[in-house]
């Protein structure tokens, strides 16, 4: 009687398994059509798609490949890049039958992290012709330019136990171990002392290797300059120019230990990316010597040809258009690059075929520049425009591609006002950034607006629904939506009236009974005798190179054992009282101290284009991870630095974003750790293609390893009250509830029925 009735229990727990299977293989079925246009087939045929098997979700090809063989002969596997699904087509209809019926909902484990399969019937798969894209002018690769017996060699030859500045001139940077023979590259002046050779010429094991390359013309004479870098998995170098008067034309780097991703990127916005096996030898010379910047992502894996591609000489896959991709796990690699030490000017002011724009000698400078006075509080709308577009729009339009990269997680209260609404509602996030909430909630249709284009056009590549607008002026029909969030974007604005108008147009998008969620920075980043993330960072390593803007969340509010800090708006208003005595001289807004205390409301606060121990541009991280800063010492050690990042988002960066998984814990996020390390900043040319533009907004500052350019957002921190107190002006909406959430203070808003 009792094995009978375990048996019943037992059949009811796998029926309703099954059944939720089937509700969550369904839901991802809707999110295919929805989000992708992906229409599933409601009878068997012999493809599927595989949903959350994708590479945004951190899953390679060998470890999906290895659970579908399982189930039959595959015939093909088709992975897109960045995508959060794969398209499998089994040689016969009964292998797709038993992986339908096997696979769906099975975990797959990939490496520390694991995702739900859930796959659903396709009538066909169609496959985007595999094309190539030319490599840039002068750049040619030379796979197994050296044996592994020759590998072995070299990388022994560099001594890293040594300490012995003098001889080797080996740099303690934070991020890489780096050594120059020959001749010291300086990272105060991007500069070489042409007049100082090292005691350690270049090691003899290298000549070998240099002869050939002199005789199979790659160059035309010996090198007399070394750099060798080593980076370990998750570790990546700046964009950047090699000085142009420090070094000759041709530049040599040999690929030991582990092969990466280097990208290209043209002034004009071009961007190549170019596998460099292991083993490798890259040739620098011209236009990709002297104008395209190249560097290297930081992040621990890359998405690259599963296969080596067949493709034309002095061409490069177009990732975009190939299916058979794969996750490839980054391991050590160290870089030798070669270089000619010029002892002649190199010419871009007189030859017309010449790169003066990217040229150091042609105005672009090596070292920091004077810092412009602060500016002043505004006094009239036009003078807040003038204030918002330099140091804030401009800022972010500069280091969008750098501020993305270090937005991954959404924030968890967030995500539960996401959560909440109805299938079917409409969403508007205005200020959305890189979109990390528009893919929060896949039951609504989420679109994003934002000032910036560069973060827009990162929206645009992640699949994400987004256009520019400013947030004062929304080209959506006014109660067109049911919901709409502002995160960290109301403190840009600063004065009172535009901070009013901001949360006008929020209500003015709202339906009748619509919801509006808006968190902004607190000048309180102490409170209920808790202190925030970004204030418990103060005491950490090298505090000065920390910045903040929206404190991004560590799981959960700041309330002690787990309590609500959900306030009625009135007590909070009764307690608003201005900061007085805050820290203006003349007028003169204010440069925040990162990680202390705010003393003023209105502010200027710094971030910073260098690398160091932690990440040394912004506030806490997404997530409460500890993601690290970045150096901006250069691989190849000569460079020209941009004081702009670029508008662009790496096409290779394999983060998997907030569509890591249709079914997963989105806030929790899925997908390997591609961002654990450094984050790179992108240059960006100004609008003559000079690629060392600089503003009153970008103020050169100096590193233990190299200048850096900073850069300065206008911020305006509210007081406990404050938002309440705002929202409050504005007629046909209350405040439902308040809070504070790790040094922001947030309010939901509730339109009236009656509007």
């Amino acid at each position: 009687m009792e094995a009978s009735v375990g048996n019943n229990m037992e059949a009811v727990r796998r029926s309703k398994e099954d059944r939720k299977v089937i509700r969550k293989q369904l839901k991802a079925s809707h999110t295919l059509l929805k989000h992708e246009g992906i229409s599933t087939a409601p009878q068997p045929t012999k493809s599927l798609v595989v949903a959350n098997g994708g590479l945004g979700n951190g899953v390679s090809r060998e470890e999906l490949s290895a659970v579908l063989n399982e189930m039959g002969a595959v015939e093909t596997l088709i992975m897109h890049p960045h995508k959060p699904y794969a398209f499998v087509t089994y040689r016969s209809e009964e292998s797709a039958r038993k992986a339908h019926t096997h696979l769906n909902g099975e975990k797959l484990q990939c490496g520390e992290n694991s995702v739900t399969l859930y796959l659903s019937y396709v009538d066909s798969v169609t496959c985007q012709e595999e094309v190539s894209v030319p490599l840039p002018d002068g750049l040619v690769l030379v796979e197994d330019f050296v044996s592994p017996e020759e590998e072995a060699l070299l990388r022994a030859a560099v001594d890293w136990s040594s300490t012995n500045d003098d001889v080797t001139a080996q740099k303690p940077l934070k991020h890489r171990r780096v050594k120059h023979y020959g001749f010291e590259f300086r990272y105060d002046n991007n500069n070489v002392d042409k007049d100082k050779p090292l005691a350690a010429g270049i090691p003899q094991e290298c000549l070998a290797v240099l002869e050939r390359c002199v005789k199979n013309k790659h160059v035309d004479i010996l090198p007399d300059q070394l750099t060798v870098n080593q980076y370990e998995s998750g570790q990546g170098i700046p964009p950047h120019v090699d000085t142009h008067s420090a070094f000759e034309d041709a530049i040599l780097s040999l690929s030991l230990g582990a092969k990466t991703v280097m990208e290209f990127r043209h002034p004009d916005g071009r961007l190549v990316a170019v596998v460099l096996p292991e083993r490798s030898l890259l040739v620098m010379k011209g236009e990709s010597r002297y104008l395209w910047t190249h560097g290297i992502t930081p992040r621990k894996f890359d998405i690259m040809p599963a296969c080596d591609p067949q493709s034309p000489a002095h061409t490069t896959p177009d990732l975009s258009t190939y299916s058979n991709l794969t996750l490839s796990k980054r391991d050590t690699r160290t870089s030798f690059t070669f270089r000619k030490i010029r002892h002649e000017p190199c010419g871009c002011g007189e030859n017309l075929a010449a790169f003066p724009s990217a040229c150091d000698s042609q105005g672009a400078p090596s070292a920091p520049s004077p810092l412009p006075p602060p500016p002043s509080l505004p006094c009239c709308h036009a003078d807040a425009a003038l204030l918002e577009e330099e140091y804030v729009h401009r800022v972010y339009d500069a280091i969008a591609s750098h501020f993305s990269s270090t937005r991954h997680s959404p924030w968890p209260r967030v995500c539960h006002f996401l959560s909440s609404l109805l299938a079917g509602s409409m969403l508007a996030d205005v200020g959305c950034g890189n979109g990390k909430y528009l893919g929060v909630n896949p039951e609504v249709a989420a679109v994003g607006c934002d000032r910036s284009s560069a973060l827009v056009h990162i929206c645009a590549e992640r699949g994400f629904q987004a256009f520019v607008s400013d947030a004062l002026s929304v080209p959506l029909r006014t109660a067109s939506c049911d919901a709409c969030i502002s995160i960290a974007v109301i403190h840009h604005f600063s004065t009172q009236e535009r901070r009013l108008a901001a949360v006008r147009e929020l209500v003015r998008l709202l339906k009748p009974g619509g919801r509006a969620l808006i968190y902004v920075w607190a000048f309180e980043q102490e409170y209920n005798k808790q202190r925030s993330k970004y204030l418990k960072d103060q005491n950490k390593e090298h505090p000065e190179n920390h910045s903040a803007t929206e404190n991004t969340q560590t799981g959960g509010s700041q309330e002690p054992h787990g309590t609500s800090s959900i306030h009625p708006s009135r007590h909070l208003e009764d307690n608003y009282r201005p900061v007085e005595n805050i820290d203006v001289t003349d007028g003169k807004l204010s440069v925040h101290t990162n990680r202390t205390a705010f003393n003023t409301q209105d502010l200027l606060v710094p971030w910073h284009l260098k690398e160091g121990k932690k990440r040394a541009e912004e506030e806490p991280r997404d997530g409460g991870k500890k993601d690290k800063g970045k150096e901006k010492s250069q691989e190849t050690s000569g460079n020209t630095c941009s004081a702009y990042s670029s508008s662009s988002i790496a096409k290779l960066d394999c983060n998997p974003g907030p569509s890591a998984g249709f079914l997963s814990d989105i806030c929790s996020g899925s997908g390997p750790d591609t961002s654990d390390a450094t984050h790179s900043p992108d240059s960006k040319p100004g609008a003559s293609g000079d690629t060392t533009q600089t503003s009153s907004s970008a103020l050169k500052s100096e590193s233990e390893s190299s200048p850096a350019p900073v850069f300065h957002r206008y911020y305006h921190v509210f007081q406990q009250g404050e938002l309440e107190q705002l929202c409050g002006q504005e007629a046909g909406v209350k405040v439902q509830s308040s809070y504070h959430d790790q040094g922001n203070w947030c309010v939901i808003l509730v339109k009236d029925l009656s509007q």
